[in-house]
């Protein structure tokens, strides 16, 4: 309906236009995220800058956008608040080291087992919560210094330039691609709002509502380039104990939404990011954040889709946004100050119906209602809790869900070849919740001496589907009779070592399963 995804291949100028539109929107949801960890602003503008300039050059993902988020910001505002910035630096530096660790040991790939209910679920989760974000701008500070909701004129302007915002969005690309719509609409209401003096709210009165009454009237997003400096922390194990648990979660929550983020503008543009080296990109910047005086970050899903929606593909892109983000801060506060937040809710609002998987309601008027499960459960802990949360509650479910459906898979053919033997050809995992079935299916007292258990169209895939082996053909020792395997995996015969003196294996028959690769990662 909307055509928000477009599918072309990078260029220098969709890049370089896409990057000044991103880095237009970066800016109040920096400014946000750093006073939701309780830091100064230009503390999230900087790692804005940062996180975006060396993911861009350096990660597995091209387009990409990174920077300081809401999931990285809720994470450190405990450590903050008690210890101090300094010590926020020390814990994002450490969580850049174990992410570039992550990059190294190649566990990037194992993004691919997130399921694809649980994918939809975080995509829908993350479009309400940035459309509930977006709510905030809808509110005004009182006499008492009370956020309440607009009212009269100032809530129809501010619809308004919402609706002007998301209009252009939406009808400029049928008329022309050559510039960005989302570019064209902030610049065209910006100058809308100042050539015909509206009373609109813009960046700075966003900046001056988050700040101490007495520096309202001077508080500006202007700034110097970041410094090198060590984090001023004592270098001993108390200081490890307090800054690790931090450093922990914000490496998995950063890992989790940058490759979940990849994983999504694959599948819109068609094409193949790297996991691992988007994990050593990630860790880097993290790095080099708190050394540099940023508060560290990870991939935007909103600005990545800005980015993309704009026609941003390539490296140049990302660093365009990061260059010009600087720019901002050196030298054209003043005007980015002026911009009206309108603009940028019409801007979030197009993105929300982009992100969105409308798709996703076929799947809940589908008949498999443990997808539709996992989805609305996935959906409904990323609003509720955050992100990290969410996707690992959705990869217990699913895997939960798996084994209960699987359970009952496995069955049995039987025969009698022409030695007398009698053969069990199983069908279906066996595995922790299957092995009681498997057990059934096994008349101890009533067959032959020798019996075959042909495993060519099944597999092992646990230590508990070992032991329902190694105690099957204890039974049939007991009863003077010999157990056969035939078939099995070569990494499931190790495992069978003590069943040996009534085991045989065929080994030169034997499949050979490959489970993972690291091609591309």
């Amino acid at each position: 309906m909307f055509n928000l995804i477009t599918k072309s291949d990078s260029n220098v100028k969709n890049d370089v236009l896409s990057g000044i539109t991103v880095a237009l929107a970066l800016v109040p949801e920096a400014v946000a995220f750093a006073f939701v960890a309780g830091v100064d602003p230009m503390v999230g503008l900087y790692a804005a800058f940062m996180m975006g300039l060396i993911t861009s050059s350096i990660g597995g993902r091209p387009g990409m956008i990174s920077g300081a988020t809401g999931a990285m910001a809720v994470v450190m505002v405990a450590l903050v608040a008690q210890y101090g910035v300094q010590y926020l630096f020390a814990a994002v530096i450490l969580a850049g080291i174990l992410q570039i660790l992550a990059g190294v040991f190649r566990l990037g790939k194992f993004i691919r087992l997130v399921p694809y209910p649980v994918m939809l679920g975080f995509v829908n989760g993350l479009a309400i919560v940035i459309f509930l974000a977006q709510m905030g701008q809808f509110k005004v500070l009182d006499a008492l210094g009370v956020q309440q909701w607009m009212q009269g004129s100032q809530l129809y302007i501010m619809l308004g330039l919402v609706a002007v915002t998301m209009a252009i969005i939406h009808f400029l690309p049928k008329i022309t691609t050559a510039v960005p719509a989302s570019l064209v609409a902030i610049l065209a209401v910006t100058g809308a709002v100042h050539g015909l003096d509206m009373e609109a709210r813009t960046v700075i009165d966003f900046v001056r509502d988050m700040v101490p009454e007495a520096e309202k009237a001077t508080v500006t997003l202007a700034g110097e380039l970041p410094s090198f400096a060590i984090p001023m922390v004592p270098f001993n194990l108390e200081t490890l104990y307090i800054v690790l648990p931090t450093a922990v979660i914000l490496a998995l929550v950063g890992l989790i939404e940058s490759l979940l983020t990849l994983s999504l503008i694959d599948e819109l543009t068609d094409t193949r990011g790297r996991g691992n080296k988007e994990c050593m990109g990630q860790g880097i910047a993290n790095t080099v954040n708190g050394f540099f005086g940023g508060m560290g970050g990870c991939a935007m899903i909103g600005q990545s889709m800005i980015n993309i929606n704009s026609g941003g593909r390539g490296r140049l892109s990302g660093i365009t946004a990061a260059l010009v983000l600087l720019a901002f801060i050196l030298f054209l506060a003043p005007w980015i100050e002026l911009i009206p937040l309108a603009a940028l809710v019409g801007v979030m609002f197009m993105v929300v119906l982009g992100t969105f998987e409308w798709a996703s309601f076929r799947i809940l008027r589908g008949a498999n209602k443990e997808d539709a499960f996992v989805l609305m459960l996935v959906t409904g802990v990323t609003v509720i809790a955050d992100l990290a949360i969410a996707v690992v509650v959705g990869v217990i479910v699913s895997a939960l869900v798996f084994a209960w459906k699987h359970a009952s898979h496995i069955f049995a053919r039987t025969r009698i070849d022409d030695e007398g033997w009698k053969v069990y050809e199983l069908e279906g995992p066996l595995f922790f919740g299957s092995v009681g079935h498997f057990r059934d299916l096994f008349d101890v007292e009533k067959d032959p001496n020798d019996v075959v258990i042909e495993f060519k169209n099944s597999r092992i895939w646990d230590s508990s589907g070992i032991d329902a082996i190694d105690g099957l053909a204890t039974k049939y020792e007991a009863a003077g009779k010999k157990l056969h395997i035939r078939h099995i995996s070569p990494e499931c015969r190790d495992l069978l070592e003590q069943a040996q003196k009534y085991v045989e294996m065929n080994i030169n028959e034997d499949p050979r399963y490959h489970v993972a690769s690291d091609k591309l990662a």
